[in-house]
């Protein structure tokens, strides 16, 4: 049996799908629909609460609950590898067309701001591991966000990590002022004879940081996805590690898996 707080979280739900309250709309005061609802004070904010976890409904300083602004999804598949690899090749002006991000929203360049961060670090024992070097390599390390042009949070922030004496063999993928690159990593590795081969990806849930619930919009109770990207070219060498941190409540990870017929 549903429990009070479960029951009018329903019923506020149902009524904001059916446009009830449109986006960016107040709901009622939580003395208004304590009064409806014959519940007490705590029991509604539970509801509430969950409403707020589900992304439907935010919190306004001065303002109370709000029906939030549907953000726009993103739809990451395990086929845009390949995809962007088929494209790596293009000539420069068919890759300024489009890029990943574009890919996974179906948003156009102009409808995008985007930002790139480079910097020097020196691998510690896991990259190390992972590319398999000495620890304290010089690494070069690039920070993406891209977002939306109509919200003010990301899609997600990006980290990087290429081996710097790779980079450098082509001195414009150490200048941050090349980014967005037409054509993405892998046509930047592509400009110092790297084919990629295989990428693995592998993706842990945790709750956010301070910081990653400020920067990316997050609502209580919101998780995010970490996606752990390696790049492995056709020697077997790693060649770039990414981690991908993602809001759960606009991601959208889906997987398809060719078998192989009897």
């Amino acid at each position: 049996m549903a429990k009070a707080y479960e029951r009018i979280a329903d019923d506020l739900r149902q009524r904001i799908r059916a446009g009830e309250w449109s986006p960016g709309e107040r709901l009622p005061a939580e003395t208004k629909l304590v009064e409806e609802f014959r519940k007490s004070l705590p029991t509604l904010r539970q509801a509430l609460g969950v409403l707020q976890a589900e992304g439907l409904i935010e919190k306004q300083h001065g303002r109370g609950n709000v029906v939030r602004k549907t953000r726009r999804m993103v739809t990451r598949t395990n086929e845009r590898h390949q995809w962007e690899k088929d494209r790596a090749r293009d000539p420069l002006e068919e890759r300024r067309r489009t890029g990943a991000t574009e890919h996974d929203t179906g948003l156009t360049v102009s409808d995008l701001v985007f930002s790139a961060e480079y910097g020097e670090s020196e691998a510690d024992e896991e990259l190390a591991e992972l590319f398999g070097v000495p620890v304290g390599t010089r690494m070069l390390e690039r920070v993406y966000r891209t977002r939306y042009r109509e919200e003010d949070a990301p899609f997600n922030v990006s980290r990087s990590w290429l081996v710097y004496e790779t980079a450098a063999a082509n001195p414009d993928l150490l200048d941050q002022n090349k980014e967005p690159w037409p054509g993405g990593t892998q046509n930047q590795l592509l400009t110092v004879g790297i084919e990629l081969d295989r990428v693995i990806e592998r993706v842990t849930a945790r709750p956010p940081t301070i910081e990653e619930t400020e920067e990316l919009g997050l609502t209580a109770g919101v998780a995010v996805m970490v996606l752990r990207k390696t790049s492995i070219d056709t020697g077997g060498r790693v060649v770039e590690v990414a981690e991908v941190t993602l809001p759960g409540d606009r991601t959208v990870l889906e997987f398809t898996t060719p078998l192989a017929r009897w």
